[in-house]
């Protein structure tokens, strides 16, 4: 059976017929996402990179830490997808998280993802000939002190062989709901944001 698609070479010709059948599959693809996250944290499963443990107990262990700690749903979501771009990202990683992360959840749990790698440097960067202290440049930014905490409580000691972290199964639920619907996007806008964009 052949699934419907829309028929044009350019979206200049596209119809808004053709843009249903699109929308159409996109929600479909949309709400596969929490699926496909899944198993690009499996992709950190063996890979130690020369750490303890490999990359996805540390997140286990991260998210663990959070969710034992009280925290909220999407505060574990984050914190156990905060290093989901390691293998895509190596120079970037914090970032590609974020942007994995930005359209569903909050400004300050989006910031905290996105900066966590420098304040994560705090704990080793002068091991590498770089400044532990990098992280100053965000002195007195509203979220600073949320990012350091999440550093030092979640991140920072999330890489011992002896912790007994949560099964992965664990979070499934949770990333399927954080990741339900998003909060912001440019194919999904209220009409506050376009009364603001114009």
């Amino acid at each position: 059976m052949t699934e419907e698609q829309a028929d044009f070479r350019a979206m200049t010709e596209a119809s808004k017929e053709d843009w249903g059948v699109i929308s159409e599959h996109m929600g479909e693809f949309m709400r596969g996402l929490p699926a496909r996250l899944v198993s690009h944290l499996e992709l950190l499963r063996g890979d130690y990179g020369g750490y303890p443990v490999d990359r996805l107990e540390h997140c286990l262990q991260t998210a663990s830490r959070a969710l034992r700690d009280g925290r909220d749903e999407e505060y574990v979501v984050c914190a156990l997808l905060h290093d989901i771009g390691d293998t895509l990202g190596p120079a970037n990683h914090a970032d590609v998280a974020a942007v994995l992360l930005e359209p569903y959840v909050s400004e300050e749990n989006h910031w905290i993802v996105k900066h966590h790698g420098i304040f994560q440097g705090y704990y080793f960067f002068h091991h590498v000939g770089l400044d532990r202290d990098a992280r100053e440049a965000f002195r007195g930014h509203q979220y600073f002190d949320a990012c350091a905490e999440f550093c030092e409580k979640y991140d920072q000691n999330s890489f011992d062989k002896d912790y007994d972290s949560e099964p992965l199964e664990t979070f499934l639920p949770m990333i399927e709901r954080v990741f339900a619907k998003p909060r912001r996007s440019l194919y999904k806008r209220n009409k506050q944001d376009l009364a603001e964009a114009s």
